[in-house]
């Protein structure tokens, strides 16, 4: 049996995961992204367990782990007062109750080791879908090089602004949350020959005084940076960009009734990006016929839970483990399957995370960190 040809649309974290284990399992499948080159866009990352057990199931486990931080703890503290009020044991603890402890890397070098376990001619740079076309055999794909396509499945993969979902289910602009997002990156050493008291240790998050307002820190490269990550209110909306700079200043002034060791975190910034944050409503539905979404193209959310790249690691595992072994005209039954045992949990983060309170008490991570996608139950 000739195994089904597989495009998906999109070389973001989730599109690469799916891709790997599809490819494992024998499929045919090839990766088309618009970008020219896969580049150092974004910073940091943090892949809690359920992610990291999905991404060590394709064996990547060592790749990822080679730069990368395991924090002790999964912190939660007072903006002003600096007092704890949840935590979460994490590393060993994490590995011993979830399979899998929790990583901080970089995006860039994440996304470079799913590139590198991708099998060589599986992944198309420069190819913009411009729009596809179905007819009773196959799908036609073009691109705006020119070039026309065949394939048996279409996966949009390509993010919160995704062509496949607009052509699938008719255009519908992403929410903008009242929020702006900054990042930065400093050095570790910097923070802790000035401040040799605070521990840089745990994944910390400092819960201002009304759910837009927070800090967040971590590191990264195996503890030799700090990653800065915060969010201030913005009523009118602003740029969506990766690469957005933004003024230090701006940002310490926001903070500026924070607790002194949170404060002193922003001292080292001299260079800090903001992008102003979009999320979407929970889709009723992610398939149509061959044609099927993961990821953000189906459920964009704040990455107030760490779980945006998570859900989609999530669904690329669950979508190869639908699609093992099926012929051709079982494509479309299949995807069905995937989104119905997708749609619910991938639903629920979703709204957690714009209600943004996970955790900022003593709560139940269990439901989120304990799951494991590739045993969990499929549906019928």
């Amino acid at each position: 049996m000739q195994s089904p040809r597989i495009a998906i649309i999109g070389a973001g974290i989730g599109g690469m995961t799916a891709a790997i284990a599809l490819a494992r399992r024998g499929a045919d499948v090839t990766v088309y992204e618009q970008a020219a080159a896969l580049g150092w866009v974004g910073q940091a990352i943090n892949l809690a367990p359920n992610a990291v057990r999905a991404l060590d199931g394709l064996g990547l486990g060592e790749a990822i782990r080679r730069n990368a931080w395991q924090p002790s703890l999964r912190l939660s503290r007072d903006w002003d007062s600096g007092r704890i009020t949840s935590q979460v044991a994490l590393a060993e603890a994490a590995r011993e109750r979830y399979g899998a402890p929790t990583l901080t890397v970089h995006r860039a070098e994440l996304i470079g080791a799913l590139a590198t376990a991708l099998p060589a001619g599986h992944l198309r740079l420069g190819h913009r879908l411009t729009d596809w076309s179905e007819t009773r055999h196959a799908l036609h794909l073009h691109f705006a090089h020119g070039a026309d396509i065949e394939c048996d499945a279409l996966i949009g993969a390509d993010g919160i602004h995704s062509g496949v979902r607009q052509s699938l289910f008719g255009r519908d602009a992403p929410r903008y949350t009242g929020m702006i997002a900054w990042r930065g990156v400093t050095s570790a050493a910097s923070v802790r020959a000035a401040h040799p008291h605070i521990d840089l240790a745990p994944f910390t998050k400092w819960w201002g005084p009304t759910p837009q307002i927070q800090l967040v820190n971590f590191l990264i490269r195996g503890g030799e940076e700090l990653f800065i990550f915060a969010t201030l209110p913005a009523p009118e909306p602003d740029r969506e960009s990766w690469s957005q700079t933004g003024d230090p200043e701006q940002l310490r002034q926001g903070l500026a009734g924070f607790h002194p060791e949170a404060r002193a975190l922003l001292d080292p910034l001299r260079e800090v990006f903001r992008t102003a944050l979009y999320d979407r409503e929970p889709l009723p539905a992610w398939t149509r016929g061959r044609v099927c979404l993961l990821g953000d193209a189906c459920h964009a959310m704040t990455p107030f839970m760490a779980q945006g790249a998570a859900m989609g690691i999530e669904d690329a595992v669950t979508l190869a483990r639908c699609l093992d072994g099926v012929p051709t005209s079982g494509i479309a039954a299949a995807l069905v399957r995937y989104e119905q045992s997708r749609i619910a949990r991938a639903s629920r983060v979703q709204k957690t995370s714009h209600e943004n309170q996970f955790l900022k008490n003593p709560g139940d991570a269990d439901w989120v960190y304990g799951h494991d996608a590739w045993t969990a139950p499929l549906a019928p």
